[in-house]
């Protein structure tokens, strides 16, 4: 009887930790060669809306820092060998939530008799919104404008978090992002 309430804790703690981690997808151009590139100019990506403008000025922040861990250089030139635009998106969903306070299988025959309220207990349940932000980056090659690689990375947000924790979090999954940058082909 011990391992239920065990079970539970454990299945509910390997939920909410996936829950938080950065969901991370990309695909690549398997024809482009991504050892020419070696400059980024930043770019507008069609009708995007102006969303705010710290938070554009944070990722934009964050790709620049892991792109140049990667070796490439930010230009203002529309020389550049390639061209970097993202966009931003943030979904809800509702979560329902439901306690029984009941215990046991509840009423029952046993032994020739009928035992138990008919109740079991008393159920009760809340609904909360819960935020994905999603975040695309594309990479463009200049010469051509063929989209050569894209990424997209989403995590569930927390409202409430302050500031530095959240730049903490886009600094995180900026990094799985481009983690795969250049994509290795395989021969």
């Amino acid at each position: 009887m011990t391992k239920l309430p065990w079970f539970s804790i454990t299945f509910v703690t390997l939920i909410a930790g996936c829950a938080v981690a950065q969901d991370v997808r990309y695909n690549f151009d398997r024809d482009a060669d991504f050892s020419k590139f070696k400059t980024y100019k930043w770019v507008s990506l069609g009708t995007t809306a102006k969303g705010d403008a710290l938070l554009s000025k944070q990722i934009k922040s964050a790709v620049d820092i892991e792109l140049g861990v990667k070796g490439l250089t930010k230009v203002e030139e529309d020389t550049a060998d390639l061209y970097i635009g993202y966009q931003t998106a943030i979904g809800q969903e509702k979560a329902f939530t439901s306690y029984n306070s009941g215990w046991g299988y509840g009423p029952g025959w046993y032994r020739g008799g009928w035992y138990g309220s008919p109740g079991g207990g008393m159920t009760t349940g809340q609904t909360s919104t819960i935020y994905t932000g999603q975040l695309d980056l594309d990479m463009y090659d200049s010469a051509n404008h063929d989209l050569v690689w894209r990424g997209v990375a989403s995590k569930t947000i927390d409202t409430n978090a302050k500031p530095d924790k959240q730049q903490k979090n886009l600094i995180k999954a900026v990094a799985k992002l481009l983690k795969n940058y250049p994509p290795r082909v395989k021969k």
